[in-house]
């Protein structure tokens, strides 16, 4: 879930993953894989990786926690 809103935040923002990723200082390919829900970040990078997208935060991981109250709704219907 949070790569899914890393990915569509990198998105809204105009960057590419070479450019989110060489701003947070970290390889594009492990970008590609936090985007993938494959790793999570360190809240550290998360900071880091929200400043270069110019968003906080705290948005982004409101939205992840308002999807894991949804999810198990969606399970019971």
């Amino acid at each position: 879930m949070l790569g899914k809103i890393l990915r569509r935040e990198r998105e809204a923002a105009g960057l590419s993953q070479e450019t989110l990723a060489a701003r947070a200082s970290i390889d594009r390919s492990y970008l590609s894989e936090l985007e993938r829900d494959v790793k999570s970040p360190t809240v550290k990078l998360l900071l880091r990786l929200c400043e270069a997208m110019s968003v906080s935060a705290s948005s982004v991981l409101a939205e992840v926690e308002k999807g894991r109250r949804r999810r198990p709704r969606e399970q019971a219907r």
